[in-house]
């Protein structure tokens, strides 16, 4: 079948993978410390178009494109709510994350999501959580003590010399790779309790995306459906 058939539903997926991630950020308008995301889309092969016998033709036509990765945006801080529980922090810098390390299996992960709250353990203490259960550290990598409604010492903030391409593993939280670097702990954040920061996402910013990719979608459409009439054309011809 004619290349055009499958560079056009080539770009039917992609522009459905990209709704996807737009819808995903929308919806998380109102989450805590949630990174807005963006596709970064990947040219796929070119070839030359053909010439008359003898002459060489310039002129390249291309396959479409795909969604090679998306990007996380952690260099833009997100706006700053009070909340007047002095166990919610809000970062104010783009840099940082807080360190969380799960109780079961002492797995590590980073976060934005400073809605943090006290949890009874057996031996009478309460320490300080997140909202699924994991323990934040401190500047030492050390779980905080919770004394009279209040956490003994302020979480440790660290960071990474490169935050691109860390891994989003749920609840908006993220865990490094290698390119990442060991995590750095960042001395005298600027944090501030009883504060949250809230999403980073420009709600104009992402319908405006939403209106184009449904542009590009419904052109990539049309390419298909053009195309199979063609070859709907070209096959009566032959009978």
């Amino acid at each position: 079948m004619d290349t055009s058939f499958y560079t056009g539903a080539r770009g039917v997926r992609t522009q459905q993978a990209r709704m996807d991630v737009l819808s995903n950020n929308i919806s998380n308008l109102n989450t805590t410390g949630y990174r807005m995301h963006s596709s970064a889309f990947l040219d796929l092969l070119y070839y030359n178009m053909r010439a008359p016998e003898g002459e060489l033709t310039t002129l390249k036509a291309g396959t479409g494109v795909v969604q090679e990765r998306t990007d996380v945006d952690f260099a833009t801080p997100g706006g700053v709510t009070p909340t007047g529980q002095p166990m919610d922090y809000a970062l104010m810098d783009a840099e940082g994350f807080f360190m969380l390390r799960d109780p079961l299996t002492n797995e590590i992960t980073y976060t934005r999501n400073g809605h943090f709250s006290a949890s009874l353990r057996a031996n009478g203490t309460f320490l300080l959580i997140n909202d699924d259960g994991k323990l934040v550290l401190d500047a030492n990598r050390r779980p905080i003590l919770v004394e009279d409604g209040k956490a003994a010492v302020d979480p440790g903030v660290y960071t990474f010399r490169n935050t691109n391409g860390m891994l989003a593993v749920g609840d908006n939280e993220f865990s490094p790779v290698a390119k990442n670097g060991a995590p750095i702990r960042v001395q005298n954040p600027n944090m501030r309790s009883g504060h949250l920061e809230m999403t980073n996402v420009d709600l104009a910013e992402e319908y405006a995306k939403v209106v184009e990719a449904s542009r590009a979608y419904s052109y990539a459409l049309k390419m298909v459906q053009t195309s199979d009439e063609v070859e709907q054309t070209i096959n009566s011809l032959r009978t």
